[in-house]
């Protein structure tokens, strides 16, 4: 794994590590809060500690068992200081929090690990791959009082994601009554290790990418709970992997009454400069909220478009460095001050729950 440059990273998404531009939330001071990273088997390992270090993080420690990858990071993150491994991390008193990018299949492994040890732990989506690993960190945490946060980057590291918590909270559209996401990306098939094929190892196309869709549904919609009532997935064009998924949708009901729908595929055309035109669409019962998270196709092909329609105004906001990312601030606090602000822990098992249900009972579309 290689850093990439902030323009390739928008191209092929592998690596994506947003830096704020405009605003920052520094929510510490220097030296209070000390993490560190282990197993950097996905570049998000990147946006992660960017965010974090962003907020007032201290990044003492890297691990991972490939010396190239490490190497990589270092160039990124020189800062670190390489460790022979995540027992040396959790052996040091003041490391508050391990982040991680293992594995999909052996994330929640490592959690209970870190959080037995007496550290929050960080991971990036998807949490789990199975029901079994949710009962598991779910206990962990229970036993231990620690924190499993998740990176549901789709979100949290989105400015006009962020803006459109607020203006909900500030009750810019009313009632939320249905969320619909679009979640295309880019496969760039040689960047991809061979894990990512294996549907045991990396969860299926919903498990993975669609947990960013469960979470953002929750949220927006303020819901408690929600029962899947429909999901679909299917291999259309990468036949040569046969037990890869390329495609996947899934429509649901809140418990509050709200509805959604999102969709999931690895087939963000080459012309586009970003690697996935992101979407969400966010209805009220006073006016509707339109997300372009990466790219503003076919207008000025900048990240962070909002547009927000209500009875007051019809507006297109360009919210590049005018927001930032609160959440890592917000998570940092969390940590230091036991605390559930940013997200509570109920609200990141039940959106990774849901994303495994909903794989687990989908309709396999015959092609």
């Amino acid at each position: 794994m290689v850093f990439e440059s902030r323009e390739t990273q928008r191209v092929d998404g592998l690596n994506y590590a947003p830096e704020s531009r405009g605003v920052k939330h520094v929510a510490c001071h220097p030296g209070e809060f000390v993490f560190s990273a282990a197993h950097l088997d996905h570049g998000h390992i990147y946006g992660m500690a960017t965010g974090l270090i962003e907020a007032g993080g201290e990044l003492r420690h890297v691990y991972d068992p490939s010396e190239k990858a490490v190497a990589a990071f270092l160039e990124r993150f020189p800062r670190a200081k390489a460790v022979g491994s995540l027992a040396e991390i959790l052996a040091d008193p003041q490391v508050r929090l391990v982040a991680s990018a293992a594995v999909n299949s052996l994330r929640c492994g490592i959690g209970v690990t870190v959080m037995r040890a007496g550290k929050d732990f960080f991971c990036d989506k998807p949490l789990f791959t199975s029901l079994e690993q949710v009962e598991t960190a779910r206990k962990a945490v229970r036993e231990t009082g620690r924190r499993y946060f998740g990176y549901f980057s789709e979100r949290l590291h989105s400015e006009c994601a962020a803006k459109a918590g607020e203006l909900i909270e500030r009750g810019r559209i009313g009632r939320v009554i249905q969320v619909i996401g679009l979640g295309p990306h880019r496969i760039n098939i040689p960047s991809r290790p061979e894990w990512f094929f294996d549907p045991e190892k990396f969860g299926g196309i919903i498990c993975d990418l669609g947990s960013h869709q469960v979470e953002q549904f929750l949220f927006y919609t303020g819901a408690g709970g929600a029962r899947i009532t429909a999901s679909r997935i299917a291999n259309y064009n990468h036949k040569q992997y046969p037990r890869f998924q390329d495609f996947g949708d899934v429509s649901l009901v809140a418990d509050n009454g709200a509805a959604g729908y999102f969709r999931l595929d690895w087939f963000t055309p080459d012309s586009l400069e970003a690697w996935g035109d992101g979407r969400t669409f966010i209805l009220g019962t006073e006016g509707y909220l339109e997300l372009r998270k990466y790219t503003d196709v076919g207008g000025t092909r900048q990240p962070d478009v909002l547009f927000l329609a209500n009875r007051e105004t019809n507006e297109r906001m360009n919210l590049r460095g005018l927001v930032g990312y609160p959440f890592f601030g917000e998570m940092i606090r969390d940590c230091l001050d036991r605390t559930q602000k940013a997200m509570t822990q109920e609200h990141i098992f039940l959106a990774s729950e849901l994303a495994v249900r909903a794989q687990a009972q989908a309709e396999i579309i015959e092609n």
